[in-house]
């Protein structure tokens, strides 16, 4: 009989740690685009959200990243981690509490020449009124969330 509560703890244990493992890009759930296909690099380039073409596209950390222009590709392609969001591209505001959240594209802020998403316009607000304490508390957290 312990043998059998020990396969079953064992079985257990390995299904629940595979299940909270998270990936390190936030893709949402029905497909594999990061930033839900916008363009990482036009945040910095434009100050805005742009939608990214499939047709320009690079997989990188296990997405597929979309450009709205190549300029904008060879711009990621040659540094990825410098124009690629921080925490995956998840809510940079849940992820200070150690929580995996989807993003608004339209809800970002670059600080630092970094790019930090959020939930949503409102939520952003909210991360920005104490931004530096957040994101210490998510630097520290973000890579003990998602599975490298």
């Amino acid at each position: 009989m312990n043998y059998l509560k020990a396969l079953i703890f064992t079985v257990t244990t390995l299904f629940f740690t595979t299940a909270n493992a998270s990936d390190p890009i936030e893709t949402g759930f029905f497909n594999n685009y990061a930033i839900y296909g916008y363009d990482t690099v036009a945040y910095f380039t434009q100050n805005k959200a742009v939608k990214g073409n499939k047709q320009i596209s690079y997989d990188w950390r296990g997405a597929q990243w979309h450009f709205s222009t190549e300029e904008h590709k060879a711009m990621f392609v040659a540094n990825p981690e410098k124009f690629a969001p921080q925490y995956g591209g998840y809510c940079a505001y849940a992820m200070a509490d150690g929580n995996l959240v989807g993003i608004d594209e339209e809800a970002f802020t670059i600080v630092n020449n970094k790019l930090y998403l959020n939930y949503s316009i409102s939520v952003m607000k909210k991360w920005l009124e104490n931004r530096d304490e957040y994101i210490r508390k998510a630097d520290a957290q973000y890579p003990l969330v998602v599975d490298f």
